[in-house]
Order: C-alpha cells, then sequence, then structure tokens
C-alpha cells in the first residue's frame, strides 16, 4: 500500500533545505543539525559539538562493520560518511530533496566512500526497500518533517531486521503549553517544514506500537539548546542573502524566531535507542 504524502508538506520540507537551508548550511558548517555542550561551561565550538552529537547517534548505533545501515533523512551526508568512516558500515541515505541526494552522492564520492555509502531519493513513509534489509537505522533530525511519525516508525520496523537497532535525534515539544510558547511553535510548524513536535509519551506509545523494545530515551534539552542562539548569530552574519532567497520580512522573521525558540521552555530535544523485537 502506498502512503499518499501530502505535496504540500513535501514542497514545503524541500524548499526549507533546498532554499535558505542552503545559506544556513554556509555558514553553520556541513552538520545541519544541533550540537552537544557537555555543560555550561563547555565552550567548544559548533564543529566539535555538532560533531560529538553524531558521535552521540554512532554510539547509540552500534553498528559493526560491514552491516547496512537506514540514514532516514540524510541531508547532504555527512553524518553518514562519520558513520562509515568509525564504524565501517554501508549506508543507505535517503531523502525527499532531490538537490541533497546529489549533493550528498558528490561529497561522498570526493572523500572516497562512494563504495560504502549511497544516497537516494526517497519517502520515508513508504521506503523502497524489501522487508528486513537493515541491519540498523536512525533518523537524525528528520523525524519533526515527517507528516505521521508512527507510519514511518511502521516502515522503518518492516525494513529492520529483528535485533536491528534504531537510533533518534529529535526536537521536541515538552508541556506544559504557554501562550507565548505556542505562538512560537506554530510559526516553526506553519513556516519551517515541521509537521509538528512530538513529545517523549507520544514516541513511547509509537515505538511500542511498532515492536520496539528496550527503549532508552534521553531528554538532552540542556546539552543541546545553546544552538539556536548560535544559529540565529550566524543567520545574522547572512541576513542580506537570506533576504535575496526569501525576502527581507521573511529572514527577519526566521532569525527572531529561532531565537525566541531556543528561549521557551517548551522547546525540547530528545535521544532514543531502541531495538527492533
Amino acid at each position: 500500500m502506498t502512503i499518499e504524502q501530502s505535496p504540500t508538506h513535501s514542497d514545503d520540507v524541500r524548499n526549507v533545505y533546498d532554499g535558505f537551508g542552503r545559506v544556513y548550511g554556509s555558514v553553520w558548517g556541513p552538520n545541519i543539525h544541533y550540537g552537544y555542550w557537555e555543560n555550561d561551561a563547555d565552550d567548544s565550538s559548533v564543529e566539535v559539538a555538532t560533531d560529538r552529537l553524531t558521535d552521540l547517534m554512532i554510539s547509540g548505533l552500534g553498528a559493526q562493520a560491514g552491516q547496512r545501515v537506514l540514514d532516514i533523512g540524510c541531508g547532504i551526508g555527512h553524518p553518514a560518511r562519520r558513520l562509515v568512516r568509525a564504524s565501517e558500515a554501508n549506508v543507505v541515505g535517503i531523502t525527499i530533496s532531490h538537490i541533497q541526494a546529489a549533493e550528498a552522492t558528490e561529497h561522498t564520492a570526493e572523500a572516497g566512500l562512494a563504495d560504502r555509502a549511497t544516497f537516494q531519493f526517497a519517502d520515508a513513509m513508504d521506503m523502497p526497500f524489501p522487508d528486513a534489509s537493515f541491519d540498523a537505522a536512525w533518523a537524525f533530525e528528520s523525524m519533526w518533517h515527517m507528516p505521521d511519525r508512527g507510519q514511518v516508525l511502521s516502515e522503518t520496523a518492516r525494513v529492520l531486521r529483528p535485533g536491528g537497532r534504531l537510533a533518534i535525534a529529535d526536537v521536541i515539544q515538552r508541556d506544559p503549553i504557554s501562550p507565548e510558547g505556542q505562538v512560537v511553535l506554530d510559526h516553526i510548524c506553519e513556516n519551517y517544514g515541521v509537521s509538528s513536535l512530538g513529545t517523549v509519551d507520544e514516541y513511547r506509545t509509537a515505538l511500542a506500537a511498532n515492536g520496539f523494545v528496550d527503549v532508552e530515551i534521553r531528554d538532552i534539552t540542556d546539552n543541546v539548546i545553546r544552538t539556536l542562539g548560535l544559529m540565529a548569530d550566524a543567520f545574522e552574519t547572512v541576513r542580506d542573502k537570506l533576504a535575496d532567497v526569501v525576502g527581507k520580512e521573511q529572514a527577519d522573521s526566521l532569525i527572531d524566531f529561532v531565537r525566541r525558540f531556543g528561549s521557551i521552555p517548551e522547546s525540547g530535544y530528545l535521544y532514543l535507542t531502541a531495538v527492533r523485537a
């Protein structure tokens, strides 16, 4: 059965990463995700902190040499290449952006890793892979773009072999929600290709419903939330370039809401691992 994803939503996500996301990547670096700092005194650079979060995901996945790993929402493939180097696993990355798939393929060839990592256009809601064809999978800040997390987890469970590990890093919503927090969350969802912000409880329910066991969830908001202020600062340095891509009003709004998103208590982040039963 084919799951129809909203064309409007798919276009929104592509526009985020094919449009101003490319400007963002030019100032943030190849890791298009949050960073992880050990504590408030940690003065690590964005490059070090974002690699540290990737390493946390690699550790949770526990992939072994020769295993086949699915990267759900692979971006331009930087975390996948780090995973390949660290574990000698083979990675298949999927994205709904043809531009990202092409860039990931190009960068991976340049890195001499084309025989270990491949990237393709595919919908995580309806994956073009046989049952039980992967040893492990991760979704690195891609789940908040999915129209139906439960369907993605169902598809992930289908393509994972029994005993296969899953790791997820995702932006989440923490309760209770204040009026100000709701305004910010609604704006993020309406403008940046985000379907909704899930919660820890929703993840536990969806994982159990799709046959995942040994679930371990950590709220690592305190370690990553610094990202948003730094990201807003980075956007400030390319405000004119952003305005050229999305318009001045949208550029100003983006910077403002990224900063506000990092300051509200409702903005959270989880890291989880689970096993396909």
